[in-house]
């Protein structure tokens, strides 16, 4: 009662100070320099980290109650500055723990228990909470089972691989998998499909702790007993509500059976700290685990399957009741466009605290919506129509963004010119990822920001680190950049724009790109902030984000200017932004990865079919230790790509013609001929939709952009075609040749379209 108390009385002071900043008088008109420049001024680190001090004072979960405070306060702060607010709700499934078990009962160490809560440290503050959740990873199957342990490494399809080699099973065990090499609701998943019995996840020292830096509160690394919440949810078959997909949760939403869900998960699962993984891991025998299984904790890591393995039990029950969520909506209306929607999104909603992730990217989005507030009382009005959004439930599977879209989605289809994203956020590099088409876009307004660190452009830090990366690599990029021409072409050549970055999923632009064609990018900074260590745990709080993250609040404040810049240039742009010669240009990339993935995955076919006649992969194992050979590798047909390349072709040429159309005739252009324009443009990316959408997952119909079936969060590109050959499910790839092909043509007939006008038809 007495924190609650101290809250109200934040509350109010923010609230106050919100409504005293304005200008004495309208003052004349300003270009777009002068105003870029007047709403840097209007970031203010310090007010920054005072709201981040107050929403992340307590866990933020979905259904606590402090999540829905501060969704409340969101508003009412809106609100104060000027905008037009409403707080939409939805009705979605989301479980809680009821009560959780897990324990060796046989083996060595047997009668040992898990800590299923992280402790208080001394030196943090707050050190403990009686509202934040235990360990728990939502969308997980209930279950009781008892059963031997296995170690899985990662739990990625290699590393069963592996495991078969070693002629270990995992049928009816609980495996055992360590945070990161894949997104972590791979890991429980594909312990089901091959038959485990429950799974559990840590995080390895050797990843985010002891061995990466001192840990949490000397240094930013994971503390023994921290742990990382989560979601589980099949999300790559579709994301949002389990129970309705396809269409909003709103009260009267016809629902599915929890049973029929496809993205629930089957088996029990938990997170486990690596304090405690350590007793479960020494309690097992079998080989010795391969060097890339072993991590950092003092022990001989081995695999299990033997007769003297750890048992454990497992037990976790849930409250599978539906949840209110709280999404806030703030709306500054277009004086010349009013149906042109430029939609800005972050989440409020985290597994405990939150300060990081996401709570560092939504006070940039509330600084930036405050200085809005203020250039709209000193006369400047944009064009088109800003959306502000703070989503809720992001955490469990994208839930309020995926379900507003949806409820939304033929408003938006009409309206939407491009949603805007943003989400944790630390110290370091620029970075962004999004629709191809506004890569130009996207360097220009990094090249005006200025990094707080070294004073240079956020750019041309990025592209510095860029060039050192592909130096000190080889040119081999060893954080994956450099590994294309064009890549290396922009850490090389300071005249061309760095590249964007494919988006796959784990954050709020999923049902905007992937599901309604709305174009999305995604903005952050990072690289040089840790939060790793503390993600998703009780100790992301504003103590560490303030230490160990983003000292200052300088890039979170970076953040806002950024994004503020994208915002403003959107909303007044007379013209289109977008260079469709760069999205034709990156599609041809990756049609030639999808053909060199083809050669490759039939040479590794017949490379493994005359291996295993010859007996080789016995001849190389140890024959005092298990082992098993894989099994045989399907065929592969050669698949015809000429309807893709005729495809790719037609779309360099009509994006060539727009862009150079636009370049020489578009200042020209009378305000019919610029509506008009306008017209075929917004909903150009609707075209790369197709309504069959991808095989076994039809919520994701963009047959460019698409996260991996088996990658989760990572992005796949051509994804009907790159993921069929990668699974061996050639009649799929040769059908979605066809499919994106009819995608790719339709976005070049309708570029043919905009060239037409631009040129005076």
């Amino acid at each position: 009662m007495k924190r609650r108390h101290g809250l109200s009385a934040l509350l109010s002071a923010c609230a106050i100070g919100a409504v005293t900043t304005a200008w004495a008088a309208p003052p004349a008109p300003m270009d777009q320099k002068a105003l870029e420049a007047k709403f840097d001024s209007l970031i203010d680190p310090a007010e920054m980290g005072t709201w981040l001090k107050l929403m992340a004072a307590e866990p933020n979960h979905v259904g606590s109650a402090h999540d829905k405070a501060n969704a409340e306060w969101e508003a009412a702060q809106l609100k104060s500055w000027g905008w037009d607010v409403k707080i939409e709700t939805f009705e979605v499934l989301y479980p809680t723990p009821i009560s959780e078990a897990l324990e060796l009962v046989a083996g060595p160490g047997a009668g040992f228990k898990a800590t299923l809560q992280e402790p208080p440290i001394p030196g943090d503050q707050p050190t403990y909470t009686k509202d934040a959740l235990p360990a728990y990873v939502a969308f997980q199957g209930d279950g009781d089972v008892t059963a031997p342990l296995v170690y899985a490494n990662y739990g990625m399809p290699e590393d069963y691989l592996a495991l078969e080699r070693m002629g270990i099973s995992v049928k009816g065990k609980i495996v055992i998998t360590r945070y990161g090499g894949g997104w972590r609701g791979l890991k429980p998943l594909l312990a089901q499909m091959h038959g485990a019995a429950g799974a559990l996840i840590y995080s390895d020292p050797k990843d985010d702790g002891y061995a990466t830096d001192d840990v949490y509160p000397k240094g930013a690394a994971r503390p023994a007993h921290g742990f990382q919440r989560g979601s589980v949810a099949d999300m790559p078959i579709y994301p949002g509500d389990p129970l309705t997909p396809g269409v909003g949760a709103t009260k009267d939403a016809k629902r599915l059976d929890r049973k029929d869900a496809q993205v629930i998960l089957k088996i029990p699962c938990l997170p486990i700290s690596y304090g405690d993984e350590q007793v479960l891991l020494q309690s097992l025998d079998g080989p010795v685990a391969p060097a890339n299984f072993r991590g950092s904790l003092p022990i001989t890591y081995h695999v299990g399957g033997g007769e003297t393995a750890g048992k454990a039990h497992l037990a976790v029950k849930s409250d599978w009741s539906l949840k209110t969520l709280y999404d806030v909506v703030g709306t500054l209306k277009g004086s010349e466009a009013p149906n042109d929607w430029i939609v800005r999104g972050n989440h409020h909603d985290g597994w405990v605290m939150g300060a990081s992730d996401p709570l560092s990217g939504q006070i940039a989005l509330l600084a930036e919506a405050k200085a809005f507030g203020v250039l709209m009382k000193g006369g400047w009005k944009p064009k088109r129509t800003i959306v502000y959004t703070s989503w809720d439930g992001e955490e469990p599977g994208l839930l309020g963004s995926t379900e507003w879209a949806e409820t939304h989605a033929e408003e938006l289809k009409a309206k939407g010119v491009v949603y805007i994203n943003t989400d944790g956020n630390g110290r370091g590099f620029f970075r962004a990822e999004g629709s191809h088409a506004f890569q130009h876009f996207v360097n220009q307004v990094s090249a005006d920001v200025k990094d707080p660190e070294t004073g240079v452009s956020v750019r041309d830090r990025a592209r510095a680190r860029l060039a050192v990366g592909m130096s000190e690599s080889g040119g081999g990029g060893g954080r994956g950049e450099g590994q294309s021409p064009q890549m290396k072409a922009a850490a090389n050549d300071p005249t061309k724009d760095i590249p964007l970055g494919a988006l796959g999923s784990g954050s709020d632009y999923s049902a905007f790109l992937q599901h309604l064609g709305v174009p999305s990018i995604d903005f952050g900074y990072g690289g040089e902030g840790e939060s790793g260590g503390v993600y998703h745990s009780l100790y992301d709080d504003y103590q560490h984000h303030s230490t160990f993250v983003d000292p200052g609040f300088a890039y979170d404040a970076t953040l806002a200017k950024t994004v503020g810049r994208a915002v403003m240039r959107l909303a007044d742009a007379d013209l289109p932004v977008q260079r469709y010669g760069d999205f034709a240009d990156t599609v041809a990339t990756y049609l030639d990865e999808v053909k060199k993935l083809a050669d490759t995955t039939r040479d590794a076919g017949r490379t493994q079919a005359r291996l295993l006649s010859g007996n080789a992969f016995a001849l190389a194992a140890d024959p005092t230790k298990p082992h098993a050979n894989p099994a045989p590798l399907k065929a592969s047909p050669t698949t015809d790509f000429a309807a893709l390349e005729s495809a790719v072709a037609k779309l360099k040429a009509s994006a060539a013609a727009f862009d150079s159309a636009l370049a020489t005739k578009g200042e020209s252009l009378n305000k019919a001929q610029r509506v008009k324009l306008d017209a075929v443009v917004r909903p150009l990316d609707q075209t790369m939709l197709r309504p069959e959408g991808l095989p076994g997952r039809g919520w994701y119909m963009n047959m460019v952009y698409a996260p991996g079936r088996f990658t989760g969060y990572g992005a796949k590109t051509l994804p009907g075609v790159r993921e069929a050959i990668e699974e061996r499910r050639f009649d799929d790839a040769q059908k979605y040749v066809g499919i994106t092909s009819q995608a790719l043509n339709a976005y070049a007939g309708e570029l043919d379209k905009a060239t037409a006008i631009v040129n005076g038809g």
